[in-house]
């Protein structure tokens, strides 16, 4: 799954987090200072901010391009030399330009966060004080906010087109690694679905997951300073009183409350998952038998099959109820808890709207990203079951014992 497409793959990935790590450590301590040596010096922390696009534009962001580049650089030419490897423009590099264009999206996060401010609490003014605001500053910040929205879509369409290019590449290895040892695989019960469909969904959902996971990261450590900072107009909670920094502690108290609850009620779906897509593999095989073979597919065998296929079915439906119940319910209180805990401070006239604005923006940032496993648990129980076939399909290959419902499938054709 990964050696066909990635340079010796523990050894890369565990490489390739020490050196972002690094890289990041360096960049806080002194490499955005260096910036200064050419010109670049980072933003002045009394200026006012920069509204609108034109802050990507600005000195230290244009220093951290070139930043990110010669990291970059160095890293992916250790790699070609070190372990050359077919794929290696598209596992290296195009995993590098993921990862920017991840960032990116966080930091145009961030500056929508920034105009929030001043547009709220303008339009504030203006629809409590007549005639206060001329109309020629809210379209100013209307342009601006634009100007973001136009970065967004762009971004959205360039980082698609890659993505989609860079899954497929993916499954080509794989499948390319597949087919090579075809002769050995052709027993294995779904052989040409693990190929042909397994290669595709698993690619898609690790670059999915992947990407979430990435951004999450990089948005709490965008956000939690900025929610931070915002936490000292927050000084009364309803029940708890007053504590440091409340709203980054209700953030993670309440994710990592909602991430306990939906993992222990989601706990058999992966295993499910899994037997669905052998109970349904077996069917299809059987009818496509059925094609050429008069004796294959006979109506007693097809109705023990499909039996499978409905008891399969008719269990996921069960415990997917009443996880979804439990997701539901915690959607729906996640979607009022930060109004809730702002009441006091919101009767007591603490904080404008657009104060208000920038709180609930930082507050759904942190709090959606503390809550990667909540809203990724479906897509991480379909991973698993793909990753659970195919891994079984290569421990043909590296002459590993089978799992036992494989073995017992590869012994008597009978799905148990």
């Amino acid at each position: 799954m990964f050696v066909s497409f990635f340079p010796k793959p523990k050894l890369f990935f565990i490489s390739a987090v020490l050196w972002s790590l690094f890289a990041v450590l360096f960049w806080i301590f002194a490499g955005e200072q260096l910036g200064a040596y050419f010109g670049l010096p980072p933003a002045d922390p009394n200026a006012p901010p920069i509204i609108g696009a034109g802050i990507f534009l600005s000195k230290p962001y244009i220093w951290l391009y070139i930043y990110f580049a010669l990291a970059v650089a160095i890293f992916s030419t250790f790699w070609m030399w070190y372990s050359p490897h077919k794929w290696q423009r598209w596992s290296v590099l195009g995993s590098a330009f993921i990862l920017f264009t991840t960032y990116f999206s966080v930091q145009l996060s961030l500056a929508l966060n920034a105009w929030r401010g001043p547009f709220f609490d303008m339009f504030q003014k203006a629809i409590t004080t007549p005639n206060s605001v001329p109309a020629s500053d809210l379209y100013h910040l209307m342009a601006l906010f634009a100007s973001i929205g136009f970065l967004y879509v762009a971004l959205f369409v360039i980082s698609n087109f890659f993505v989609s290019h860079y899954i497929f590449r993916w499954r080509w290895a794989m499948n390319e690694f597949y087919t090579e040892h075809w002769s050995q695989l052709r027993h294995i019960e779904g052989a040409s679905q693990r190929v042909q469909e397994d290669t595709m969904r698993f690619s898609t959902t690790v670059e999915t997951l992947g990407v979430s996971l990435i951004q999450a990261v990089m948005t709490l450590i965008a956000f939690l300073p900025l929610l931070a900072q915002l936490s000292h107009h927050i000084t009364d909670l309803p029940l708890i009183g007053n504590i440091p920094y409340s709203l980054v502690v209700l953030a993670i108290v309440w994710s990592l409350f909602g991430t306990g609850l939906l993992a222990l009620v989601g706990i058999k779906l992966p295993g499910l998952q899994f037997r669905n897509q052998r109970v349904e593999a077996a069917y299809r095989k059987e009818l496509v038998l059925g094609e050429d073979h008069e004796e294959r597919a006979e109506p007693i065998t097809l109705a023990e099959l499909f039996r499978n296929v409905r008891i399969n079915y008719f269990r996921l439906y069960f415990h997917y109820g009443y996880f979804n119940i439990a997701r539901g319910i915690y959607g729906q209180a996640d979607a009022i808890l930060l109004n809730l805990i702002l009441v006091p401070t919101i009767v007591a006239g603490k904080i404008t709207l657009g104060l208000w604005q920038q709180i609930a923006t930082a507050f759904g940032q942190v709090s959606d990203s503390f809550q990667y496993l909540v809203t990724s648990w479906t897509t991480i129980v379909e991973l698993l079951s793909i990753y659970k076939r195919l891994r079984a399909f290569e421990s043909v290959i590296y002459d590993e014992p089978l799992p036992t419902i494989d073995q017992h499938y590869l012994e008597t054709g009978i799905e148990h």
